[in-house]
């Protein structure tokens, strides 16, 4: 044995062990203390939820079926199984079949398409329709001799009836 290994617990001295066997040659002392936490408080809890299943269960005892009850419920609960080959197959022949972009030849990094990126407008502008100019100073002229609590609702009015609406929605394609 090494030095300082005679005053370790058993458990200490396993998890080196263990650890020697995987080929891991220098560790922190801590690295044990963490294996030791893990390996008890995982006992702790398989054992607990194993006299819950016995107390369902009416027994007065824990026994090896209610021990193997627990430890194949942390093991459902903490792994998932991979889908089957088959399945995962069959994603990537679907999602193989979209070609790739073309690329562009250049320097520097490759940026995907304007209309396929995220920082595209997202905004509607209003754009008024052009007025002749008689229209307009008579409107000027409402607007003057009206009071500040109406004269909101004929520029109202205006814009309802005039305005040309262009939006830019996020992920749209614009035409080119």
């Amino acid at each position: 044995m090494a030095e300082g290994e005679e005053d370790l617990p058993r458990d200490a001295k396993i998890v080196k062990s263990l650890l020697k066997s995987m080929g891991v040659e220098e560790h922190e002392p801590r690295v044990v203390h963490q294996f030791l936490e893990l390996w008890y408080r995982y006992a702790v809890d398989v054992l607990t939820d194993a006299q819950v299943y016995s107390e369902h269960a009416g027994k007065t005892s824990i026994d090896c079926d209610d021990v193997k009850l627990a430890i194949q419920s942390k093991v459902n609960f903490s792994f998932s199984q991979p889908p089957p080959r088959e399945v995962l197959l069959e994603l990537a022949r679907n999602r193989n079949k979209t070609p790739l972009p073309k690329n562009v030849g250049g320097s520097g990094v490759p940026l995907p398409p304007e209309e396929d990126t995220l920082i595209c407008p997202n905004y509607q502008l209003v754009i008024p329709k052009k007025q002749n100019p008689q229209a307009l100073e008579e409107t000027e002229d409402e607007e003057t001799a009206a009071t500040p609590s109406t004269s909101q609702e004929p520029r109202a009015d205006m814009m309802q009836s005039t305005p040309q609406r262009v939006s830019f929605p996020l992920g749209a394609k614009r035409p080119k």
